[in-house]
């Protein structure tokens, strides 16, 4: 396929929704001289995030792959512990458990959700299984509630990577609070988006404390260390993966819109249901009965992955772009060194091969969306 420079896509696959909000929150910060680290922004975002999804305690970091590492690192997971994890996600879903010395265990998709397969997952415990680690994929929830099933039945953890889905829910329970603890995403292609940034959500005490130790060199601080005169008591091994007050600052602007983020995206895509829906050969991925999808992606399906790849030349030449979210990630380089023994991955591999993620953000307007959809339609006829 022809490479476009960012620059010359006449419609990216996201663009970020910002306004006088965001530029007033972080201009308070700066022009305060003081407090960009360890600000009061990022205890109130924590606090406010874990209002908005339901659960006692929330950890802001750096990124969503610093607060996946400190989840299982906060449970003292390691060498030689199995994790089961989807290969149909983000990279680092996989590479957390690898962060901790643990072993990653594929399980397949289902073809509904996109999500782990709860028929798949008892056959790949074993006595060395420690954790579960399912995706809310694309905005959509997993069927959490079933795979809650069994990782209670089998005494085992279980950790949402809900990075894709903040706000989706199942009967009004939102997702990171089905499970032991939530992770999100706050980078640039997200919902709710800093630029980069991550949260882990938690009703446990214990798991909190731990944390917030994991996050800032193990360190147990009463108020803010740079303004405090009292020698710090170092307590474990911990890691610099503190979000920033400015980082937070944008991130609570964009929590107090966060209900009209996804009701513009929900939206855009009933414009694309509508102006897609007699084309033969294209599939959706919808919300089953009870689940709210917030749609952080916006997918088709395509008969074959050979016209699946047709169609993204057919969009660039255009200038339109689409993406594939996502490869297998037991098929990636890295992942092929490890040799990891795992069952057949038949569904991740067919929604793999024809799954493609088309523009969605909250600003994206009819008549763009009119020039994706008549730009496949024409593609369509030909095929």
């Amino acid at each position: 396929m022809k490479k476009l420079s960012k620059n010359k896509w006449k419609i990216p696959l996201y663009k970020v929704n910002n306004d006088v909000r965001e530029i007033e929150s972080i201009s308070k910060v700066i022009k305060r001289g003081m407090d960009w680290a360890i600000g009061s922004e990022i205890e109130q975002f924590e606090q406010n995030l874990a209002k908005y999804i339901g659960t006692k305690y929330c950890v802001a970091f750096n990124s969503g792959t610093s607060a996946g590492h400190a989840a299982l690192l906060s449970y003292n997971l390691g060498k030689n512990d199995e994790i089961i994890v989807p290969s149909f996600s983000f990279i680092a879903t996989a590479n957390w458990p690898l962060m901790v010395n643990s072993i990653p265990k594929f399980v397949d998709i289902e073809n509904t959700t996109f999500g782990m397969d709860p028929n798949k997952i008892e056959e790949s415990i074993t006595k060395k299984t420690k954790a579960i680690i399912p995706v809310h994929y694309a905005g959509l929830p997993c069927k959490i509630n079933e795979i809650k099933k069994i990782a209670k039945k089998h005494n085992l953890l279980l950790i949402e990577d809900a990075a894709e889905s903040i706000g989706a829910h199942i009967n009004k329970k939102k997702v990171g609070t089905f499970g032991d603890m939530g992770i999100f995403s706050f980078a640039g292609n997200k919902i709710l988006t800093s630029g980069e940034g991550g949260a882990v959500v938690t009703n446990s005490k214990k798991q909190y404390e731990k944390l917030k130790l994991i996050r800032s060199h193990g360190r147990k601080t009463t108020g803010n260390y740079f303004s405090n005169v009292n020698a710090p008591t170092y307590l474990e091994l911990g890691f610099n993966w503190r979000m920033s007050s400015i980082t937070a600052a944008l991130a609570l602007s964009q929590l107090n819109k966060i209900e009209k983020l996804i009701q513009s995206r929900r939206k855009h895509v009933s414009q694309y249901h509508k102006n897609l829906k007699k084309l033969n050969g294209i599939k959706f991925h919808s919300e089953p009965k009870d689940f709210m999808h917030v749609y952080q992606l916006f997918n088709i399906q395509l008969p074959s992955k050979k016209i699946r790849n047709n169609l993204m030349e057919f969009l660039a030449k255009k200038g339109i772009m689409s993406k594939v979210f996502f490869e297998p990630i037991h098929s990636s380089y890295h992942f092929k060194k490890y040799r990891l023994k795992h069952k057949n991955l038949i569904v991740t591999k067919q929604v793999s091969d024809t799954i493609l993620s088309l523009p969605m953000y909250p600003d994206l307007t009819k008549n763009e969306i009119n020039k994706i959809t008549d730009s496949i339609i024409q593609f369509m006829k030909k095929v």
